[in-house]
């Protein structure tokens, strides 16, 4: 893993986040990580598109990335497996200031998550597509994930259902809620979800070290 970048730099960055577990319904980790989830393991990702954003001067907009992960059902044990995954497309500088905000080695939300992790995989680099519909999220990257998350319907149709006033490191408070269906496999860490949790935010995170 690089370790080149050091972890007092000012950074922000905006964009779109969503994911999906092996949970049903809501993840209970995701209400709170002392909650037990569903299942023997809670296993998913969370895929990320950096829409503005910079870390020291490196300008990080337009980067996607994804972190799957493996965790035991009461994840505020930690002894968490997460493997991040870059777009190939990115620079050098790109790459070293992504892998840095979600280690967490840059402070912010992602240092309180990286407190959990018991073991980070290599970063690869590959092709990362992100789509974004109406009602839909989609990330694909070749042989390894292909998933997509659908909005629930709400009484009004036309807009999401939505979590509002939720406290989460990595969401801001409101969150809309949907269903997942998943296929990963990166020769470490593998899942197949089919209608379990999914949601999508837009996240604003900032760093200003003292």
């Amino acid at each position: 893993m690089n370790q080149s970048i050091e972890t007092n730099v000012a950074w922000w960055a905006r964009g779109l986040i969503f994911e999906n577990c092996s949970c049903q319904a809501v993840c209970p980790g995701h209400v709170h990580f002392d909650q037990l989830c569903y299942n023997d393991r809670c296993i998913g990702y969370w895929a990320i598109r950096f829409d503005e954003g910079n870390f020291a001067d490196t300008d990080i907009a337009g980067v996607n990335a994804i972190i799957a992960y493996d965790s035991p059902p009461h994840m505020i044990e930690g002894n968490w497996l997460e493997a991040i995954m870059i777009d190939e497309k990115t620079t050098g500088p790109q790459r070293a200031a992504v892998e840095s905000i979600l280690t967490g080695r840059a402070g912010g939300p992602w240092a309180i998550l990286a407190g959990f992790v018991s073991e980070f995989l290599e970063t690869r680099y590959v092709p990362i597509l992100i789509e974004e519909g109406e009602k839909t999220k989609r990330v694909v990257i070749d042989g390894i994930l292909d998933s997509t998350i659908t909005e629930l319907k709400g009484r009004d149709r036309s807009k999401p259902v939505t979590f509002n006033n939720m406290y989460n490191q990595i969401h801001p408070p409101e969150q809309a809620l949907g269903t997942g269906t998943s296929h990963y496999d990166d020769g470490s860490i593998r899942f197949d979800n089919t209608g379990t949790h999914g949601l999508y935010s837009y996240f604003e995170w900032t760093v200003t070290p003292e």
